[in-house]
């Protein structure tokens, strides 16, 4: 919570939990310059937790401390920990920063651990496992009222439902913006919020807001790693590509380990046409998350434009395999079967997907995108028509987005795009 203290995230740090990795790797592979280590232990109600703050580089032990709490002290240690860090870090807290670590915490040891459970499910980016987020955050909101990471990962949960679970916009950002601002009226300082407005905006296609959404967002704590990847995906809206890399980029180095981010850098790499960097990004993300699902929808799309249809269909079809058969994974795998020629197989998934429409499980980009594949611009259009008139958030990805690149020269694209404010 503190802009001028950079700390990784819990998801990008727990990838060496069980690990026997030295600090001073830790610390070139992170880019920090200390590592907090920590062992807890205890017996009944009674916890003993010990610290050690290591210098990085020289591997010298900057401070040491044993805390020996009650369980039900949970929360309280928590606080006391981060002003302790913060002490011999140096930096002098003043009253308002104290108040802002103060109010980043919950209240009830049980909404903390919740909290956390649903951040680690939000970052799954899978319908069940949102479905686990918003069920954990709600656990965190009703053990604390007060605590408002919890109504901003509520909001969070509600402004990607749309892509993973193909709600309908109109009826998952509504939830999502009350939620943001609830946690707003709790914590003005607290920084997801204002990103999950800002992305509200540029799900409703309200481009300049989204932007001074983020912007404003990135100024409250330029440590917060989502304002970047969210903002870099406007930035693709609007066509400036190059500002996107950057963005991007920026993201990945303050959360070097996040699943989700890795595949926007392969995303933004497939936008510029590099396959081959594209290809390295999503192996990574695979070599540190087997399971994430996006990653191999990456590798394969990637490794079909380089000739390597074969092993290309082999991960989409491995994407839709771990995504439990995903609207989202279809696309991908739809459309990979169409520029391959297999067309019977393509359409099998447009009809699948078309399907999903009718139940609010997909949106008509994902089933446009099978038939822009198949050479089929008429049903594309149908279907991107119909993500008109739902007004469905992502529809902007089609500038983007590979599936659609041979749209691009059809007047029904430029006029698709003007009609939504888009440069054309």
């Amino acid at each position: 919570q503190l802009p001028n203290l950079a700390v990784k995230s819990r998801s990008t740090v727990f990838y060496y939990k069980g690990k026997d990795t030295s600090p001073k790797k830790i610390g070139e592979e992170l880019g920090v310059q200390a590592i907090l280590i920590g062992r807890v232990g205890g017996r009944g109600d009674d916890l003993k937790l010990s610290l050690e703050l290591v210098n990085a580089q020289t591997q010298d032990v900057i401070w040491a401390e044993e805390y020996n709490r009650k369980r039900s002290d949970l929360v309280t240690l928590q606080s006391d920990i981060a002003k302790d860090v913060s002490a011999k870090l140096k930096l002098k807290l003043s009253g308002a920063d104290e108040a802002i670590v103060a109010k980043a915490v919950a209240t009830d040891a049980e909404a903390y651990q919740a909290y956390l459970k649903g951040r680690y499910y939000w970052n799954r980016r899978t319908i069940d496992n949102l479905r686990l987020a918003i069920e954990q955050f709600t656990i965190a909101a009703n053990k604390d009222p007060s605590y408002a990471l919890a109504y901003a990962g509520l909001a969070d949960c509600y402004a990607v439902l749309p892509e993973y679970a193909g709600t309908p916009t109109g009826e998952s950002l509504p939830q999502a913006k009350a939620f943001a601002e609830r946690a707003i009226a709790l914590d003005d300082r607290a920084v997801e919020p204002y990103t999950t407005l800002a992305f509200i905006h540029r799900s409703s296609w309200e481009w300049k807001e989204a932007e001074i959404g983020f912007k404003r967002a990135i100024e409250v704590n330029p440590n917060y790693a989502t304002s970047y990847h969210w903002y870099s995906l406007l930035l693709r809206n609007l066509g400036r590509f190059d500002e996107t890399a950057s963005m991007i980029k920026r993201a990945q180095e303050l959360d070097p380990l996040s699943s989700i981010i890795g595949v926007n850098v392969s995303d933004s790499q497939q936008m510029l046409g590099d396959h081959f960097a594209s290809i390295e990004t999503a192996r990574k993300t695979i070599e540190l998350d087997p399971t994430f699902s996006a990653a191999y929808e990456n590798l394969g799309a990637s490794l079909i434009e380089i000739g390597r249809a074969d092993e290309g269909i082999a991960n989409l079809e491995k994407a839709v395999e771990l995504s439990n058969r995903s609207s989202v994974r279809l696309r991908g795998l739809g459309y990979g079967y169409a520029v391959t020629g297999r067309r019977s197989e393509a359409l099998a998934i447009a009809k699948e997907l078309e399907q999903r429409f009718e139940r609010k499980e997909s949106n008509g980009q994902y089933i446009a995108a099978v038939y822009a594949g198949l050479g089929d611009k008429d049903k594309a259009f149908l279907w991107l028509e119909k993500d008109f008139a739902a007004r469905n958030g992502s529809l902007g990805d089609i500038v983007w987005r590979m599936h659609f690149r041979s749209l691009r020269d059809d007047p029904r694209y430029k006029s698709l795009l003007q009609r939504m404010g888009l440069p054309a």
